[in-house]
């Protein structure tokens, strides 16, 4: 087998990528979420209700950046976010959505070259 699919490049790789994952994750929630959640708080809206503690708005807001486009979506106050989004906030925002992107395609290469035989 090929050195990119052997599984010890996998696992490194995999593991790699899940670390910087979590690194821009925790970088763009205290960046740029803490940033546009304490603006939108000075005009008295607050975070969405939905998202209680899990941090499932994160992705929510790193999408709403990069597409750049306001909708009329329920789950987070897109108009507000693109308000206050500065530019280092949408390459935050690219990064983590990237470093995640990486750490699905491993799973999923891992997954169909070592996965379970049939």
């Amino acid at each position: 087998m090929g050195l990119l699919l052997s599984s010890e490049f996998m696992l490194y790789g995999g593991l790699s990528s899940f670390f910087l994952w979590a690194l821009f994750a925790v970088w763009f929630r205290k960046v740029t979420v803490d940033y546009i959640e304490a603006q939108m708080a000075k005009e008295g809206k607050s975070p969405p209700l939905w998202d209680r503690g899990i941090g499932g708005r994160i992705s929510a807001y790193a999408v709403t950046i990069v597409r750049g486009k306001a909708t009329d979506d329920i789950m987070v106050d897109d108009y507000s976010i693109l308000k206050y989004a500065r530019k280092k906030d949408w390459y935050l925002a690219v990064c983590f959505l990237s470093s995640f992107s990486i750490f699905l395609l491993f799973i999923l290469v891992f997954y169909f070259v070592h996965g379970p035989a049939e």
